[in-house]
């Protein structure tokens, strides 16, 4: 019985280098894309979470810089009332009118704010 063993090929990683740097701008042009969706999305969101993801009254959690996973995890949970402590009632409202896009969207741009690598642009334009 004979094993087929793979040795290192230099020309196939530097192609699949090459390849991934070639992808890069496209991929950072559909998170822009996602960010700018999320930030019209969560303007309901910004009345008591701050526009800029940081609370200014204190029953409200910020969300700015928050996991991209646990946010959507937690608005999920509003929706299927695992969550119902505190203010959880309003959560659950808001939480029911998102659809599953809306969730990712809203939670990546949460997770994105205050990113220094990222150069999204300023969160507090906010525009209507």
């Amino acid at each position: 019985m004979s094993l087929n063993k793979r040795r290192f090929n230099p020309m196939t990683a530097l192609s699949t280098l090459v390849m991934t740097l070639v992808m890069f701008p496209v991929s950072a042009e559909v998170n822009k894309e996602q960010f700018e969706l999320g930030k019209q999305k969560a303007k309901v969101c910004m009345t008591c979470h701050g526009i800029d993801g940081i609370s200014t009254q204190d029953p409200y959690p910020n969300l700015r810089g928050q996991k991209v996973g646990y946010l959507i995890s937690s608005l999920k949970d509003y929706q299927t009332r695992e969550r119902t402590s505190g203010l959880a009632i309003l959560m659950q409202q808001q939480a029911d009118t998102l659809s599953d896009q809306d969730i990712r969207d809203i939670s990546y741009f949460y997770s994105m704010l205050g990113n220094d690598s990222s150069s999204l642009g300023d969160s507090n334009e906010v525009s209507d």
